[in-house]
């Protein structure tokens, strides 16, 4: 299937500043790309495209004094395979003196992501009786699915996962961190992903569109995807970004002050 992507997005800025974005297609997505982004900055400013320490691709801007606002825009055009998420019952889970060196750090607290707290002993408590593996992180998401209650109303940039295991209320990126946490707890490598996720395969959601946050852990030798707010397979997910937490992966970021005048996003499966 053909899925279209894009947004709208109108940042108010009330002095120069460096702004960072990661908003475009993950490049391990870019072959699936049926033409290049078509990345808009309004009014024109030049910006720089890196690759970042965990492998997204971003954007900086250098805002200039006298501009006031800035607003980004993206369209394009993806394939997917139109499967939900793979399911692998059977995935073995390492000991962590098995896990590759590169993949150790997504066992550590992180900004959003406190395993140095009470979360750790609550985690072997109520998960320290399940099977291994699959299984085990599953029992962490169906835990923080019901833990959680989705409520737009509640989001809060700062809130990190012991804050939303006490509070038991917040949006996407809330789930996916108590989730992360718990399951870094449990020795099991677990990274925060955002992106893209519509209304596909499932009846149509009357709140507007938004980008979604899920994450991925570690099992039988590859990164494999689970999403705690859901809590079932879902189809076309398409990535931006992954890191260890929120803060790795801002969708934008200014150094000063700002506030957001737009934000609109498409997931849309092409008829």
């Amino acid at each position: 299937m053909l899925i279209e992507i894009g947004y709208d997005i109108e940042l108010a800025l009330s002095a120069p500043t460096a702004l960072i974005f990661l908003l475009r297609v993950h490049p391990s997505r870019e072959h699936d790309l049926q033409a290049p982004e078509s990345l808009g900055v309004h009014p024109f400013l030049p910006t720089t495209q890196y690759i970042d320490a965990y492998g997204n691709r971003c954007g900086r801007i250098q805002v200039p004094a006298g501009v006031s606002t800035v607003r980004l825009s993206n369209h394009a055009r993806i394939y997917d395979s139109g499967l939900a998420d793979p399911v692998y019952a059977d995935a073995y889970q390492h000991a962590p003196q098995e896990l590759p060196t590169e993949v150790l750090h997504y066992l550590l607290p992180s900004r959003y992501c406190e395993v140095d707290s009470e979360l750790l002993p609550f985690a072997w408590a109520q998960f320290g009786h399940a099977p291994l593996g699959w299984a085990r992180v599953q029992a962490v998401c169906s835990y923080v699915h019901q833990r959680i209650r989705f409520d737009y109303a509640q989001a809060r940039a700062n809130r990190s996962a012991l804050q939303g295991f006490h509070e038991q209320t917040g949006v996407c990126r809330d789930f996916a961190h108590l989730a992360i946490t718990l399951c870094r707890c449990l020795n099991i490598p677990a990274r925060y992903c955002t992106g893209y996720l519509g209304d596909i395969g499932i009846p149509p959601v009357p709140s507007p569109m938004d980008f979604s946050a899920w994450f991925e852990v570690y099992l039988g030798g590859q990164w494999v995807t689970f999403d705690a707010r859901h809590n079932k397979p879902r189809i076309g997910r398409v990535l931006m970004a992954q890191g260890r937490d929120a803060g790795d992966v801002p969708i934008t970021m200014t150094f000063g002050p700002n506030t957001l005048n737009r934000f609109a996003v498409v997931t849309d499966q092409v008829h």
